[in-house]
C-alpha cells in the first residue's frame, strides 16, 4: 500500500472510499449525456485527425451511424465520418466509459450509476455485447449491426425493468473477487452474481428464456456495469485542486492517456503500444491494435491486472506476462484499503505522486484487437502505462499551482 504525503491526495482518496455505485437506470446517451446524432463517442483519448481513427473503432463507427438512422449504409458512414460531417469524441469526457472499440452513438441505451448518496455523481456504459459480433470487437458487418439493434430493442427495455429499485453493484465486485474473480479480465463470477440478483424480475418477462440464456452465457457482461461503477467511484474525487489522483485511464488503438482529479479534463498521452499477451489465433504479432478501452479505468482504480494476486486463474493465464514482481504492483501503488473490501484487503486509488516515488508502472488487462478490423479480438494480454503520462501530468500540476 502507498503511504500518501499529500493532503489533496489524502482528501481524494477520502472522497472514493464513500462513493457506492448504484444501477438506477437505462438511458439513451441522447438523454443521459445530451449526445447529439452526429456525434460519437469512442475510448481514450481524441484522435488528432478523421484519417487517425484506428479500423477497429471506424469499423464499429459506421455501424452505430446505420444504426442510428443517420447514414444509409456503411459506405455513406465511412465517408461522413472522414469527412468530418461526424464528430468522434472521447467518451470519458462525457463520463461514459465504454470497452474496447464500442462505440456510443445517441440512440444507444446506457446504464446509469450513480453513487447512492449523491446522484450528482453519475456515469455511464454501454450494454456488453456477450459473444458473436460484439460492438467492442471492431467488426463492420450486417451480423455486427442486428447484433447491436437487438442489443437496444430486446435486450435494453427488459434490463430498464430489472433495475428501477437500484442494484448495488460494491457487493458483486466483493463476491466475485472472493471466488477469483478481478473484475476486468476474468468477470463470469461478477456475471452470476449480477444474474442472481435481476434474475427475479427479468424472469418475469416475455422472451425471459432469451435474455437469461444471452446473460449466461456472457462471462463478461458484468464488465460493463463494473467499468461505470469504477468510473463513478474515481469521478468522486473529481476537482480536488493540486490531487494527482488518477480519475481517467484508456487507450483509442493510436494512443494512452490518463486524467487526474487536481487537473480534470485534461489528457496527458503516450503512445499506446500493443499489451503484451498471447494471440488465439494464427496471425503475426504484427497484427495487434495499440492499447485500446476505457475498461482501464478498472485497473487503475485497483482491480483488474492491479489485483491478479486475487484471481489465481487469471494468474495462471497471464502471469508469465507480467513484469518482474508484476503480481504485488498493485498492493504497492494504491493507496487506501476499501471497506467494501474489507475481508481481502484490497487497497484502491493511483496517486501520479507515487507512482513517480515508485519503480513501477501500473498495469493493465486488455483484451488485443486485430488493427485490420477483420477478425476481432486475438487475444488477452497486459499493458504498462508510460511513465511519461505521469511525469507530464506532474509538471502540469506545478505550472496550476
Amino acid at each position: 500500500m502507498a503511504t500518501l504525503s499529500h493532503a489533496a491526495d489524502t482528501e481524494s482518496i477520502s472522497r472514493i472510499l464513500r462513493v457506492k455505485p448504484i444501477w438506477r437506470a437505462m438511458r439513451t446517451a441522447g438523454e443521459a449525456v445530451n449526445l447529439a446524432d452526429t456525434t460519437l463517442l469512442h475510448a481514450g483519448p481524441a484522435f488528432s485527425h478523421p484519417s487517425e481513427i484506428v479500423q477497429p473503432v471506424l469499423n464499429s463507427a459506421k455501424v452505430a451511424l446505420v444504426f442510428n438512422g443517420v447514414a444509409q449504409d456503411f459506405e455513406k458512414a465511412e465517408k461522413l465520418i472522414l469527412s468530418g460531417a461526424i464528430t468522434l469524441e472521447p467518451a470519458q469526457d462525457y463520463d461514459v466509459v465504454t470497452p474496447l472499440a464500442a462505440v456510443v452513438s445517441s440512440k444507444m441505451l446506457l446504464h446509469c450509476i450513480e453513487d447512492d448518496s449523491d446522484p450528482n455523481v453519475r456515469s455511464f456504459s454501454p450494454i456488453n455485447g456477450g459473444n458473436g459480433p460484439a460492438p467492442r470487437l471492431g467488426i463492420c458487418s450486417k451480423a455486427a449491426l442486428e447484433h447491436l439493434a437487438w442489443l437496444h430493442n430486446s435486450l435494453g427495455p427488459a434490463l430498464a425493468q430489472v433495475c428501477e429499485d437500484g442494484v448495488t453493484l460494491l457487493d458483486i465486485a466483493a463476491g466475485a473477487l472472493l471466488e477469483g474473480d478481478d473484475c476486468h479480465g476474468r468477470t463470469p463470477v461478477g456475471t452470476r452474481l449480477l444474474l442472481e440478483k435481476i434474475r427475479p424480475r427479468l424472469g418475469s418477462q416475455s422472451d425471459a428464456g432469451e435474455y437469461l440464456s444471452f446473460i449466461q452465457d456472457s462471462p463478461s457482461f458484468f464488465l460493463n456495469l463494473w467499468m461505470a461503477a469504477s468510473k463513478a467511484i474515481l469521478l468522486g474525487a473529481r476537482g480536488v485542486s493540486e490531487s494527482s489522483l488518477i480519475i481517467t485511464a484508456a487507450g483509442n488503438g493510436r494512443e494512452t492517456g490518463i486524467q487526474v482529479a487536481g487537473l480534470a479534463g485534461q489528457w496527458f498521452r503516450a503512445p499506446a503500444s500493443a499489451p503484451r499477451g498471447d494471440f488465439d489465433v494464427d496471425l503475426p504479432q504484427s497484427r495487434a491494435l495499440g492499447a485500446i478501452g476505457d475498461s482501464a479505468i478498472v485497473d487503475i482504480l485497483g482491480f483488474g491486472a492491479m489485483a491478479i494476486s486475487f484471481s489465481t486463474p487469471q494468474q495462471q493465464s497471464l502471469g508469465h506476462l507480467l513484469p518482474r514482481d508484476g503480481r504485488t504492483t498493485g498492493a504497492l501503488l494504491t493507496s487506501s484499503p476499501h471497506p467494501a473490501f474489507a475481508e481481502l484487503g484490497l487497497c484502491v486509488g493511483l496517486t501520479v505522486r507515487e507512482w513517480l516515488a515508485s519503480d513501477r508502472q501500473p498495469l493493465v488487462s486488455l483484451g488485443i484487437l486485430d488493427n485490420l478490423g477483420e477478425v476481432g479480438r486475438l487475444g488477452g494480454g497486459i499493458f504498462e502505462q508510460p511513465r511519461s503520462l505521469a511525469t507530464d501530468c506532474m509538471e502540469a500540476l506545478a505550472a496550476s499551482a
